[in-house]
């Protein structure tokens, strides 16, 4: 399961997605933070095929979690090199042009 929340702005389909257990959490190594905040991804819980879906819909999506980037690795949408890992918590991010 997922936490997503979608935003639309100016033409674009913002979607963010993360793991379900991260809601609310911080990752912090050096300098690199990310922070899984409940206002930013604390929309609605989904499942695998809606996921999937809305990575396909998105234009700018945020994705943390290893699941969920996961999915997108497995899909197509994101190559494992441009993962960036903090904390053993992966997080990528997606412009579709």
């Amino acid at each position: 399961m997922f936490y997503t929340k979608i935003y639309r702005v100016q033409g674009e389909v913002i979607v963010a997605i993360c793991d379900k257990e991260l809601l609310g959490k911080r990752f912090e190594e050096g300098e690199i933070v990310i922070d899984v905040k409940k206002d930013f991804y604390g929309g609605s819980l989904i499942g695998r095929d809606d996921a999937i879906r809305l990575l396909e819909e998105g234009t700018i999506i945020n994705l943390v979690g290893k699941k969920i980037v996961s999915i997108a690795i497995e899909i197509g949408l994101v190559d494992k090199e441009n993962v960036l890992v903090v904390k053993d918590v992966p997080h990528a991010q997606v412009y579709k042009i």
